[in-house]
């Protein structure tokens, strides 16, 4: 679990802003938890699948 924390966090911290929007959009807070969620949800997915 430990892992999947981690590579997490060095998702989220290398990718945002890659997936940052213009500013004054209105959409800033909830695309990133969108993208947030959908990289635990992919994350926990690969774990999940190659754990022994």
């Amino acid at each position: 679990m430990n892992r999947i924390i981690t590579l997490t966090a060095l998702f989220m911290s290398v990718a945002a802003p890659a997936m940052a929007n213009a500013p004054g959009g209105g959409y800033e807070g909830i695309t990133g938890m969108f993208y947030g969620m959908i990289a635990i949800i992919l994350a926990y997915g690969a774990y999940d699948i190659y754990k022994t």
